[in-house]
């Protein structure tokens, strides 16, 4: 986990919760203002309905000074938005201070090659896009404390993912780069990299933005965890170790849920009894 003060950022400005609990609070006083102006609107349409001549001047100027408090009070709440918020969500500020926020709700993330893991969910970060994709699924409300407890929401619902269909997805990706050696090589228990599996899964144009290896490696691991390892034509799937591992290209790597780094390398899939 990357190291924060608790409640700003390392250049010692405001965190973001803080910035939009500002302007909130500005928001607040403009509504308050604004609730102000439509009751004296409305002392004063009263006074025009019924003829009140004495107290029609006296309301129409209570509505005027009202409605200018308005507009000074939405001055200031623009004025309070001047967050650079390009930079934080592109420098790992914001990464930063949603891991501390989770941190603080009890809540286990994260992270790892420019995502954070909050398992089942896989959280990327879109600068640009001023958003953030929470699997495959974007999320706009970037307010720490809300952004989190909806990934608490997130948890909590029954696991979309299905171990035994991305079981037979690999076993069919795996058939095919088995079959390229030898025909009757299927079975056997051949090892075949599991980043050349990757590769086959993610042909198309654009398939590695829609299924990142990242959601690979932590799908290899929800399926390893899983316990599901047995194929509908009775293969029996394993991931094999590989002598230098922890140093090759091909690794693939994930954070489990307890923080701590796992490695996979190859997959093999051997014939049942």
């Amino acid at each position: 986990m990357l190291p924060m003060t608790t409640e700003r950022a390392n250049d010692g400005s405001l965190s973001l919760e803080q910035a939009l609990a500002r302007t909130e609070a500005a928001a607040d006083a403009t509504l308050r203002a604004a609730g102000a102006a439509t009751k004296a609107i409305k002392q004063a349409r009263s006074a025009a309905h019924v003829g009140n001549l004495r107290d029609l001047r006296t309301a129409m100027a209570a509505a005027e000074q009202a409605v200018a408090a308005v507009q000074a009070q939405i001055g200031q709440t623009l004025e309070s938005w001047d967050f650079d918020e390009d930079a934080y969500l592109s420098d790992g500020s914001f990464a930063r201070e949603l891991l501390e926020a989770a941190g603080r709700a009890n809540v286990r993330m994260f992270e790892q090659d420019e995502r954070l893991y909050c398992y089942p969910a896989l959280i990327r970060i879109l600068p640009a896009e001023r958003a953030v994709l929470v699997d495959r699924v974007r999320e706009r409300r970037l307010r720490p404390s809300v952004l989190v407890t909806h990934l608490q929401t997130v948890q909590s619902l029954p696991p979309r993912f299905k171990p035994e269909d991305f079981l037979e997805t690999l076993f069919k990706a795996y058939s095919a780069l088995v079959a390229k050696g030898r025909k009757d090589a299927l079975g056997r228990g051949i090892a075949e990299r599991l980043i050349d599996i990757y590769g086959l899964l993610t042909l198309l144009p654009g398939q590695t933005r829609e299924y990142s290896r990242q959601e690979f490696a932590r799908d290899i691991y929800l399926l390893d965890r899983s316990g599901h390892t047995v194929t509908r034509d009775h293969q029996v799937v394993s991931f094999p170790a590989s002598t230098g591992t922890r140093s090759s290209s091909a690794v693939i790597r994930v954070v489990t849920e307890s923080g701590e780094e796992k490695m996979y390398y190859a997959i093999a899939f051997t014939a049942g009894q």
